[in-house]
């Protein structure tokens, strides 16, 4: 016999769930925002423009440890519902 994921699921307050999902789309959020910096940092590298590809870099560097912060915060979450 095989378990769904519905049967493994642990039940969880509505407060709770929504802070784990509000931790996920927080931390996409600044992944999202990491990978366009880095992006403009790399066609800024095309343009010749190295400072303001430097700058770009800067921003993503902002966003990525945000996302790495916000996704230890969602990690605790999860190992606690365990």
């Amino acid at each position: 016999m095989t378990t769904s994921n519905s049967d493994k699921a642990t039940k969880m307050s509505p407060a709770d769930k929504q802070k784990m999902v509000d931790g996920h789309k927080k931390t996409a959020t600044h992944l999202d925002a990491a990978s366009k910096h880095h992006t403009e940092a790399a066609k800024n590298h095309e343009a010749d423009d190295h400072e303001k590809a430097g700058q770009s870099m800067g921003k993503a560097k902002e966003h990525l440890d945000k996302a790495v912060e916000s996704h230890k915060e969602v990690e605790k979450m999860h190992s606690s519902k365990k």
